[in-house]
This record gives structure tokens, sequence and C-alpha cells, in this order.
């Protein structure tokens, strides 16, 4: 693993850890729309990786896997930063789904189904199916949902992605923030449920739950997306 020089052996740990890269990649085009390519984000994420073989310190404290996530996601966040990749109607799309979500939820009081939303939107189904393909890129936690504050000039990728310092997941941290996500996971529709669990608990892609479904990976997107409009639409409420 170490040169006689003692520093990181390149060739050894880029293929050690290309699977992780990939990992990496994967994870975050689903929070991307169809216009990114994974290829594009797997080749910036190994120029991470070898400035992190590169950089890496062992007296750091910092395990190497840790410390090259790290240098891999920022290559990838701002490889996105360069491009102007999400379009203010995409934004605006997402914000419907979720608000037309929670309408439902509070007239129905339950979970409603893709065709209710798809007649709330006034759209027919394979319209709406097809806008959820297009708004890929949600996350369950803005960064404005920790700040308070909203702007719609703001960058999508600040919003969505955030920032070692300012990590929007840390706000799942909060105790009454987890057990209001759990409770609302729980009330999620069945399947929804299960893509959920693999993707966040077991690790998979989208591609890995679609042969597990049986079911296209577009179709798997969709349903991520749906997935987290009706989480955020709950979240709301907390």
């Amino acid at each position: 693993m170490y040169t006689a020089k003692g520093t990181l052996d390149r060739d050894d740990q880029l293929r050690k850890y290309s699977p992780l890269v990939r990992r990496l990649a994967h994870h975050m085009i689903a929070k991307l729309p169809p216009s990114v390519e994974l290829d594009d984000l797997i080749q910036v994420g190994m120029i991470g990786l070898t400035e992190a073989i590169a950089r890496y310190e062992p007296s750091q404290g910092v395990q190497f896997e840790t410390f090259a996530s790290q240098r891999i996601r920022g290559a990838m966040i701002d490889e996105l930063r360069d491009g102007d990749w999400m379009s203010r109607g995409s934004r605006k799309s997402q914000k419907e789904i979720e608000q037309a979500v929670h309408r439902l939820q509070q007239k129905l009081h339950r979970a409603p189904m893709e065709s209710e939303i798809a007649q709330e939107l006034g759209m027919g189904l394979a319209d709406y199916q097809t806008l959820l393909a297009k708004v890929r890129g949600t996350q369950l936690v803005y960064l404005e949902d920790i700040t308070g504050q909203g702007d719609d000039d703001e960058s999508f990728l600040d919003r969505h992605m955030g920032d070692t310092e300012a990590d929007p997941a840390a706000m799942l941290q909060d105790q009454r923030m987890r057990m209001a996500l759990v409770e609302a996971i729980k009330n999620l529709p069945e399947r929804e449920q299960h893509i959920m669990s693999m993707y966040y608990e077991h690790d998979m892609n989208l591609k890995e739950i679609a042969a597990v479904l049986g079911v296209t990976e577009s179709r798997i997107c969709q349903l991520h997306s749906q997935s987290i409009a009706r989480l955020r639409a709950k979240l709301r409420e907390h």
C-alpha cells in the first residue's frame, strides 16, 4: 500500500478505491437531473481520488477512505458548480409537486395515489411521471430548511448539496426530526417504503433496485422522487 518513501502507492489505491468513486457517483446522480452524465461524475471523481492519494497524510488521524470520500465528493460538486445544469423551471416543479402532495395529505388523511397527485397538478398520469423523471434532483433536506431562508436565486447546488461546513444532513441528527422521518417513512405506500429502504439503508443504486423489483430504472427514479416529495410534505408539519 505504501512506497519505499512512505507515501501511498498511487496505482494500488486507484484500483482499490475506484468502486468507491462509482458508488458516490451513483448516489449523487440520483439527486441530479438527467442532463448530468454518470460517466462525467465518475471521471471527475477519479481525479478527486488521485488528489486524495497525493495529499493524504496518515498523521492527520483520519482514515484514508473518509478523507478520499470528501475529496471525491468535493471534486464532483466543484464540477457541477461550473455548469448551469438545473433550470429555474425544474426547481419550481419540485416545489409544486411537494405542495400538491401536502394538500392531498391534508384532505385525504392518507398518502395520495399517483393518479391523484397528477390530477391535483392538473395533468395526465403520463405527463406527471415524465415530470418526476425531470425533477430527479430532489433531496430530503434543503439548506434553507436549516437557515430558515429561501431565495429563488440561490444556487440549486448550494440548497441541495451543501458543503462540509454546512451539511444539511446534520439536521437529521435532531431526535424530533429523526422520529418524524421514521414515522413518515412508515406511512409511505409499501413499494416506496421498499425503495427507500434499499436505497438509504442497504446502499443500493437505482439500477440495482430496479432489477430487484423487476421494473425499469426510470420507473424507480420516478418513485424515488415521489417518495421524497411525500416525506418533505409530511415533515413540513414538524
